[in-house]
């Protein structure tokens, strides 16, 4: 609330529109180089959105940093990163229900399972190490059960939006191995979130506390199921093609709400968000296919944000907190989960070795989810700064890691083996 009366404040208007323009300038740089280096443009906007606030305390102070982001200031960039995250939100929990025209079934389902049974048990592999180590700072105090669980989601979760732009940059939409590594990635995804919320609702650490939670979560699905039914209505579908741009104006309102509503329930925004997507009508007969993609436009305008106010509130703490052991078993586990699972559960399901393997590549994909993830387990008080740390560089190193693996695979099979090249040398001779 102190930060909305900020608003009427003009000077501070002021500064929070130029720490905005300074943000979306940061975001087109990392766009810009993430583009050099042949990445998707999101990997670019995470990294040098992360990587801002750190770097102005490295080179200017930390004063410098408080001077730029005075404590008010940063509430509003704060809250309107969070409106953002919420508003993306909208689009990514949408698309879990919806078809990505390849393989629903069997296969699928063998890929889903292998890229996502081993990453849980790797997570379980990392809170081990946390707790054998006496981590003390990486551990936090937050119920066992629901920090052992949260890691272990952290460590499974495929991110979506990521691959589905890495496969068309690649031109791979269409291919057998593009098409199984998205549909099985939105299974995960969708069991991710129900592991989310029971691991939040664990996190509440006392029988009282879970009730509570439930109450929250049952708070969410009534006004999720009224947004369902609400949107089937005649009159709703009607004023939605009549009147694109409010009906998107409208379903953003709500989604923010819902999500303020089950906060301040105790529960994560992420989870309102998550909700308002699921329930949106989907089909040919459904009119708010367009809304949904407006919602989710305005809030990836606004990541940037996000990703600046994570790192801020979470690198700059971290870093002498955090063990590089810690770190680097994260990347080891977080590749060796993903990777083997998915090629096991791919050749499992029939495919051959080739496009196992590109599946395999793909499902490492976390990016954006993933920081969406460790910002409701942060929030939550369920993870802490340094384990959060480990596992954003973990994202970013096995999202870095997908398309120049990509590549080397097709250079590889497009290289003739020794045996072709041998016979074909036989044959010059003769």
């Amino acid at each position: 609330m102190e930060s909305l009366r900020l608003l009427g404040d003009a000077p501070r208007v002021a500064h929070v529109l130029a720490a905005l323009a300074a943000i979306l300038l940061i975001a087109l740089a990392g766009r810009s180089l993430a583009r050099m280096l042949r990445q998707p443009v999101v990997i670019g906007e995470i990294v040098v959105g992360l990587l801002s606030g750190p770097a102005v305390i490295a080179l200017f102070g930390r004063d410098t940093l408080d001077a730029a982001l005075p404590g008010p200031v940063f509430g509003v960039v704060k809250l309107i990163a969070q409106a953002g995250l919420v508003l993306f939100l909208v689009g990514l929990a949408h698309t879990l229900g919806a078809d990505p025209g390849g393989p629903r079934r069997g296969g699928t389902l063998w890929v889903a399972t292998g890229a996502l049974v081993p990453p849980l048990v790797t997570g379980l592999l990392l809170a081990g190490l946390v707790l054998a180590s006496d981590d003390t700072a990486a551990r936090g105090d937050a119920p066992l059960p629901a920090f052992v669980l949260m890691v272990a989601v952290s460590m499974s979760i495929t991110a979506v939006p990521v691959m589905a732009r890495i496969l068309a940059d690649r031109g791979m939409t269409r291919s057998a191995a593009g098409q199984t590594a998205l549909a099985a990635a939105l299974v995960i995804d969708a069991v991710g979130w129900l592991l989310l919320t029971l691991a939040i609702s664990l996190g509440a650490g006392s029988l009282d506390g879970v009730l509570h939670s439930v109450r929250a979560l049952a708070f969410g699905a009534v006004c999720a199921l009224a947004v369902r039914y609400g949107l089937r209505t005649r009159a709703a579908r009607s004023a939605c093609v009549k009147l694109p741009r409010a009906a998107a104006v409208l379903l953003g309102a709500v989604a923010l709400a819902v999500a303020l509503a089950m906060e301040h329930l105790g529960m994560t925004a992420v989870l309102g968000a998550a909700l308002v997507g699921l329930a949106v009508p989907r089909g040919t007969d459904a009119p708010w296919e367009r809304a949904v993609t407006t919602v989710s436009r305005a809030g990836g305008a606004l990541a940037p944000a996000f990703f600046v106010v994570t790192g801020v509130t979470v690198l700059t703490g971290s870093f002498a907190d955090t063990s590089w052991r810690l770190i680097a078993a994260a990347v080891v586990l977080g590749c060796v989960g993903k990777g083997l699972g998915g090629y096991l559960g791919a050749r499992r399901s029939g495919r051959p070795p080739a496009t196992a393997r590109r599946v395999a590549v793909l499902m490492n994909t976390r990016g954006l989810t993933e920081l969406i993830v460790l910002q409701a387990g942060l929030s939550s008080g369920i993870l802490t700064g340094p384990i959060v740390l480990a596992l954003i560089v973990m994202a970013l190193t096995t999202t870095a890691m997908t398309g120049p693996l990509l590549t080397l695979l097709d250079r590889t099979e497009r290289r003739p083996t020794t045996a072709t090249y041998a016979v074909a040398t036989e044959s010059r001779v003769r």
